[in-house]
């Protein structure tokens, strides 16, 4: 069955918009923790992710995100692409935000001119926000995170499966967090009254997609023989990462 008959209940967008965006589309490389959230390989190697379980993880990451104070949700993106819709994803929903570089000691130094104390962290890639991701462990922060098929998943609590790199992808899983993150906080009663668009969430840089892809292509492929391991307790009831 081609990645374009997947069928979704429940749908937070009609099925084509996640198909147009490119939202299930991952890599070449495939992780051992991110197997279980693939639905198939093209002939031309490339991963595709289950929509249904994209769908139901964006979903959970709302509600989950909606119970904390605004002022304690951190959103971390280093990604070029994720910078501009994590900073609206923010500024529409009251969270702090880091873009770019992530400053070391920003979560574990209180003498850093930068220091804060979010109570959970989001990022939008694994390797590009494994500084953010390091520290939140050490101060025993939760950390939500969008992963792609090469993605391993150690440390991160609550997976989102889903093609991180690609710009309109991202605009549209953070328009879809936001718009879910209102609704459960009650803000917004309906989907009609969320008059924001999915382009007022796009990023405009100019970097070329295929220039990040490259770079990921890089990396060894970990999907045969790697799998990630020591997943210890930290808080965070870590039951929660065997539902990964």
């Amino acid at each position: 069955m081609d990645e374009d008959k997947q069928k979704v209940e429940h749908s937070l967008v009609a099925l084509e918009k996640y198909l147009e965006s490119g939202v299930h589309i991952g890599s070449r490389f495939k992780s051992g923790d991110m197997r279980k959230f693939i639905y198939k390989c093209r002939s031309d190697g490339l991963c595709i992710l289950d929509i249904t379980t994209l769908n139901d993880r964006i979903l959970t990451a709302a509600k989950l995100l909606s119970r904390y104070e605004p002022a304690k949700v951190l959103i971390v993106a280093g990604r070029n692409y994720a910078q501009k819709p994590a900073k609206k994803l923010a500024d529409m929903t009251g969270a702090k935000v880091i873009m770019g570089r992530f400053t070391p000691g920003t979560l574990t130094n209180p003498g850093n001119e930068n220091f804060i104390e979010p109570e959970i962290v989001f990022t939008a890639d694994p390797p590009v926000d494994g500084q953010a991701i390091r520290e939140s462990i050490k101060a025993r922060i939760p950390v939500v995170s969008l992963c792609d098929t090469s993605n391993m998943l150690k440390n991160v609590d609550l997976v989102i499966p889903c093609n991180n790199k690609g710009k309109k992808a991202l605009a549209l899983i953070y328009w879809l967090l936001t718009r879910e993150i209102l609704k459960q906080r009650g803000i917004i009663k309906s989907d009609d009254e969320f008059t924001t668009t999915v382009e007022d969430f796009e990023s405009k840089a100019e970097r070329e997609e295929k220039d990040l892809i490259k770079l990921e292509e890089k990396r060894p492929s970990f999907g045969r023989d790697r799998m990630a391991r020591g997943r210890g307790g930290r808080g965070f009831d870590r039951d929660r990462r065997r539902r990964r």
